[in-house]
């Protein structure tokens, strides 16, 4: 009974060894966590230069999101495989939607609400892995980061509804970027394909979720008495409009 019960209550080892052991056998999801980091960085660097261009800043953050993603791709889709299936299902993972963001603004020059998204993404998910770290190093280890990833973690819905605003508000600025000659005329037509994407979302119905909000703010606003007429007839047609646009959601 004693020895059933030692066996019972034995733990991981833990502490520095524990870390480099995890690193060693988790190198991709540990790879996944630093280009989340390096994207932080290199957003952090954006808004405050005080080591990097905040150009080359803005672009390195871009880039680190495009490794996430294609490193999330090769750990979701491996191997590879040149069939029409593998392609359709390729369609489908997120992962997928934000390499697909990054090729569009790599060639737009900075825009600061386009690493906003990709910001606060990488906060979530590197907040999570980081206290699977902690935990690997200790209990009692750096808390006051474990504080601060509980506050991401308590506040992760409403930062997922964030993120998928500033995706459907993007829309209308690449428009507005064209007129201020800062994008081609291509990059609505891209941006709205990757919209598409993530309006068809299977794993992350916040965009979709976000749409139909935005939808039934705006009819309320419309059907307001002290809404002005011409305002009401403005806004239904941006609805009409929007709802025309919107692609069919395949069955989950």
């Amino acid at each position: 009974m004693a020895d059933f019960a030692t066996g019972g209550t034995q733990q991981q080892p833990k502490g520095w060894n524990a870390l480099r052991k995890h690193v060693m056998d988790y190198k991709i999801d540990v790879a996944l966590w630093a280009t989340r980091i390096a994207n932080l960085i290199f957003t952090i660097g954006y808004f405050i230069p005080l080591f990097w261009n905040p150009y080359n800043a803005y672009y390195k953050a871009l880039m680190a999101n495009a490794a996430t993603s294609a490193l999330r791709l090769h750990q979701r889709l491996h191997p590879v495989s040149f069939t029409r299936q593998f392609f359709m299902q390729l369609m489908t993972e997120d992962s997928c939607h934000y390499l697909f963001y990054a090729m569009i603004f790599l060639y737009v020059p900075p825009v600061t609400l386009v690493l906003l998204p990709v910001a606060l993404f990488s906060l979530l998910h590197s907040a999570s892995y980081s206290l699977q770290l902690l935990d690997t190093l200790g209990q009692n280890s750096w808390w006051g980061a474990r504080l601060a990833i509980s506050v991401v973690e308590f506040q992760s819905r409403n930062i997922l509804r964030l993120i998928s605003f500033s995706e459907i508000f993007l829309m209308p600025f690449t428009v507005v970027l064209i007129l201020l000659g800062r994008a081609g005329l291509f990059t609505p037509f891209m941006y709205y394909q990757f919209l598409v994407m993530r309006y068809r979302s299977r794993r992350n119905p916040y965009t979709r979720n976000m749409f139909l909000e935005l939808r039934a703010l705006l009819e309320n606003t419309a059907n307001k008495p002290s809404t002005p007429a011409f305002l009401r007839n403005m806004i239904m047609s941006i609805v009409t409009f929007t709802c025309r646009l919107a692609p069919e959601v395949p069955a989950q």
